[in-house]
């Protein structure tokens, strides 16, 4: 009698419905193809079903094995999870961790929060990478981040999150842009011939959403920040951009809002955002309780949206409301 299915033979097995082959799966898991076909074979003659159906050109899974693998992932991943626990504990503090910075993200105060951090815990370096859109969850979730500082879906039970502020996304545009006067009662058919720009999704299976998008309007795309805001600023576009990042050309002009009844602009949650189920080790806990005694990031008034004059003249960012300085 052959010897019982292992943890390995299910990773196996999820490698190839991952992967759609048994030799993308071979390459993902380090090991040669006949092995990976013998571990599911394996896995098959234990439990005496079969998983997988191999009648066509791509291995596809049959009933049986689409819900085995149901059950299996919680397993796999509590098995991944139990073995990067022991890893830490091994090595007492992490080597490294991984930082995710998405679009919305103040890049000045939170540099200088982890430059800070990182000062005091030299033996942990830190892997810091810049994502926009939809980006820093896909890092999250596909493993290939600890924690992410942008926005997320307070809702979804696999985030565990830390509020940072608020930042308010401001419709603007260059002065002298439109032809017409800046008012809060701009529409978006008076908006749809002008040119939009847009900010590029950096996920690898970037969803089919379009964020603040006037529909049948000429559009750029931009991967940052900062680059929509120089297009914005030399009169090629307009768009939505975080009131922290052009605060100053508000108010002197240089930037005008149009945000009105047709454009309110919208108020996102800036968070620290790591994985619920994951275990954390000592260096990534000390920085989640770091970022916490720090928020908020950013002065409240720059999570409100100034609106533009309903009679055509630029309204100062802060007019109508008292000072928060």
């Amino acid at each position: 009698m052959s010897s019982a299915f292992t943890l390995h033979d299910l990773q196996c097995f999820d490698a190839v419905l991952r992967h759609g082959s048994f030799q993308a799966a071979a390459q993902r898991l380090h090991r040669t193809h006949p092995s990976v076909i013998a571990s599911v074979a394996k896995l098959e003659q234990q439990l005496g079903i079969a998983l997988l159906d191999r009648s066509g050109y791509r291995v596809k899974p049959t009933d049986a094995g689409r819900a085995l693998h149901r059950k299996a992932e919680s397993l796999l991943r509590e098995a991944g999870d139990l073995k990067t626990y022991a890893e830490q504990l091994a090595m007492g503090q992490e080597a490294e961790l991984r930082v995710v910075l998405g679009d919305l993200c103040p890049l000045a105060p939170v540099l200088q929060l982890l430059g800070r951090f990182f000062g005091a815990w030299p033996q942990t370096r830190l892997h810091l990478q810049f994502e926009s859109v939809t980006g820093p969850w896909e890092r999250l979730l596909d493993g290939e981040a600890d924690l992410i500082v942008h926005r997320v879906a307070k809702s979804d039970v696999r985030f565990d999150w830390l509020d940072l502020g608020k930042v308010a996304m401001v419709p603007v545009v260059a002065a002298g842009f439109l032809p017409f006067p800046v008012t809060a009662s701009i529409t978006p058919q008076q908006m749809q011939r002008f040119t939009q720009c847009v900010i590029r999704d950096s996920a690898r299976r970037a969803p089919e959403t379009q964020h603040y998008v006037v529909e049948g309007a000429p559009q750029c795309s931009v991967p940052d920040m900062l680059m929509k805001k120089e297009l914005i600023a030399n009169g090629m576009a307009w768009g939505h951009l975080p009131r922290f990042l052009v605060e100053p050309e508000l108010k002197d002009g240089r930037l005008q809002s149009i945000a009105g009844r047709h454009f309110p602009g919208i108020v996102e949650d800036l968070v620290a955002a790591r994985l619920r189920d994951r275990p954390h080790g000592p260096v990534a806990t000390a920085l989640w309780e770091f970022l916490g005694s720090h928020a908020p990031l950013l002065k409240p008034a720059l999570g409100q949206v100034p609106r533009a004059s309903s009679r055509g003249t630029p309204r100062p960012a802060n007019a109508g409301r008292k000072s928060t300085r």
